[in-house]
């Protein structure tokens, strides 16, 4: 995942409306890819392929503008690392993002709200978030996530556009 601070206050708007809809813990990101490998089954060549990935694109300032709907769902549209989620879906062909619910290459995006199946609670999280846009944030670093009992925990980091993770 690509963590963005920045659009922190997106999720926030939505929890105010409806705290259900939002995981809480879970930070405002980008995917590049989900599910990925169970972490029993991460390899090193896994790791490497992460950072040297990592490594291929450079930290990136990005303009989040456009509010994304579908059954349930609002998210943020982030057309600016699209190349990068999509690099990282090509690295391991063999997985499917999102387990093909979304169809073969979904957009870069930030998921706000998750469960809107009220059509007048999905309004209200996109007329929120819809007026803290456009909001600049700042993409720094490739993370791995695993989920454990204790909700998602940072594996490792690695930053962009840093080869050999220095």
């Amino acid at each position: 995942m690509i963590v963005l601070p920045d659009a922190a206050p997106l999720l926030d708007a939505a929890w105010r409306i409806d705290p259900a809809l939002v995981r809480r813990g879970v930070p405002a990101h980008v995917s590049l890819l989900y599910p990925f490998v169970p972490e029993p089954a991460l390899t090193a060549r896994d790791q490497e392929g992460l950072r040297s990935l990592a490594a291929r694109f450079p930290a990136a300032d990005l303009l989040l503008e456009e509010v994304v709907t579908a059954s349930g769902f609002v998210a943020v549209a982030v057309p600016g690392l699209q190349p990068m989620v999509d690099a990282f879906r090509n690295q391991w062909p063999g997985l499917r993002p999102y387990g093909g619910r979304f169809g073969a290459r979904p957009a870069a995006h930030v998921t706000v709200a998750m469960g809107a199946d009220d059509p007048a609670a999905a309004a209200r999280v996109r007329a929120a978030i819809g007026g803290l846009l456009p909001l600049r944030t700042r993409a720094a670093a490739v993370q791995l996530v695993a989920l454990t009992e204790e909700g998602w925990q940072p594996r490792f980091t690695a930053p962009l556009g840093v080869a050999d993770g220095s």
